[in-house]
């Protein structure tokens, strides 16, 4: 298994392109009472417009605090971050991402409908408009006959549906998703992935995805970044290149396999033992 370098990412999205999102040097600091925490240091990353790219690594690593600045929810102690060749800032302020929690955080008094207009309501989208792009979205997450419900008339899983076209409703070049399946059972979980996969597809949004799962991370992404345990940073980016056909048999299938035993090793540091070579 090889790793891609910014250099091949850069030919694939074109010369002229702004990054989604470019970290360099990127470090972060807490105070605390007993002193300084540093959970990151010197992160650099690169992540190509349209790219599907996972965050993995151990508990407390780092990934969300990651995730957190490049939402402008939290601000580098070091270094420079740019997303769309912008501040951080800037891009929140223009829109250019929607971010999806593990909970999907629906207001419970709003139907789903009123849910995923809540952020172009927010930016005053006229009724007609804000009306037809929750149509559209509701149909993208395959919600169209549950617009009018509430969230605690909805399951676990469409739930998160619901927080996945909020965050798309003001058509972000893009996602950025903290977990957002890991509170679920594994058939809803396979099944949402499965749908991240075509929506991530059909939108032409890059995504930035926080998992702890390996299996996940394979599946979904043209690329997982591995990060160390705390100060976080990059150890290995590992190509998947399992192209664009994310059936379900894809899970079964030795490519699948071979990937996920090279994410798991560049965790562990080490080859990983495989049953048949035992």
């Amino acid at each position: 298994m090889t790793t891609r370098p910014v250099a091949a990412v850069r030919q694939a999205q074109g010369p002229n392109e702004p990054w989604a999102v470019r970290a360099s040097g990127v470090g972060k600091v807490f105070p605390t009472r007993t002193g300084e925490v540093m959970a990151l240091t010197d992160v650099e990353l690169a992540v190509g417009a349209g790219e599907f790219v996972s965050l993995i690594g151990p508990s407390g690593c780092g990934k969300s605090t990651l995730l957190r600045l490049i939402a402008d929810l939290d601000q580098a102690t070091s270094g420079t971050l740019e997303i769309f060749g912008k501040p951080a800032k800037q891009a929140r302020l223009d829109q250019d991402y929607g971010i999806a929690f593990q909970q999907a955080g629906l207001l419970p008094w709003r139907t789903v409908a009123a849910n995923i207009g809540l952020p172009l309501e927010l930016h005053g989208t006229g009724k007609p408009e804000r009306a037809a792009r929750v149509a559209e979205l509701a149909e993208l997450v395959g919600l169209t006959e549950f617009i009018d419900r509430y969230p605690d008339q909805l399951s676990g899983g469409m739930q998160q549906r619901v927080a996945i076209a909020r965050a798309l409703a003001a058509r972000p070049k893009l996602l950025l998703m903290d977990e957002p399946f890991g509170a679920l059972d594994e058939m809803t979980r396979e099944r949402l992935q499965s749908e991240l996969v075509r929506i991530a597809g059909e939108t032409g949004a890059a995504v930035v995805f926080v998992t702890h799962s390996i299996p996940e991370a394979v599946y979904l992404s043209d690329r997982v970044v591995v990060m160390s345990p705390r100060p976080g940073r990059i150890t290995d980016v590992i190509e998947i290149g399992l192209g664009d056909d994310r059936g379900e048999a894809l899970r079964e299938s030795p490519e699948y396999f071979e990937r996920v035993t090279a994410v798991r090793e560049a965790l562990h540091g080490v080859p990983v033992e495989r049953a048949n070579d035992r």
